[in-house]
């Protein structure tokens, strides 16, 4: 079936449903998920005053990236699933032009992204990374709602 799927993982619930989907299609089929973590840095440097704290505040937020991808690659591993972690950092740009960019350098066929689900003013106010992701990725793109009990 698919042999590479990229997963965007951001550290929420809705990801968490998105990972465990990909595991589930990928599991027995010697598909590889490449297991991403965009860090989007513009709105941390926009905050930050001096650039001692904002290059501190930057490797926080790469280590933690590196842990969350670190963990959700175990989790497929212990279901049998072979999985790469990919971070990249933005300095400018969306999150959705990465995503679809990684997507095609690593030859992906499928995305897989859980989605929060917004909507009216917060999705206005947020934007949809994954609704972005639709309209300008060229391969089939999953959406996992997030799980009404989490949300």
């Amino acid at each position: 079936m698919y042999k590479s799927i990229l997963v965007p993982l951001d550290g929420s619930e809705a990801s968490d449903d998105g990972l465990q989907q990909a595991i589930e299609l990928a599991r027995g089929n010697q598909t590889t998920l490449h297991l991403l973590h965009v860090i989007d840095s513009f709105p941390v440097m926009f905050e930050m005053s001096a650039q001692a704290n904002f290059e501190t505040m930057k490797q926080s937020l790469r280590s933690w990236s590196e842990g969350m991808l670190e963990t959700a690659r175990r989790k497929a591993a212990e279901q049998g699933v072979n999985a790469q972690v990919i971070v990249r950092e933005l300095v400018t740009g969306r999150v959705s032009d990465a995503i679809v960019d990684v997507a095609r350098d690593a030859a992906c066929d499928l995305i897989v992204m859980g989605t929060h689900g917004r909507r009216g003013l917060r999705r206005m106010m947020l934007g949809s990374d994954a609704e972005s992701v639709v309209r300008l990725c060229h391969i089939p793109v999953l959406l996992v709602p997030q799980r009404a009990e989490t949300k």
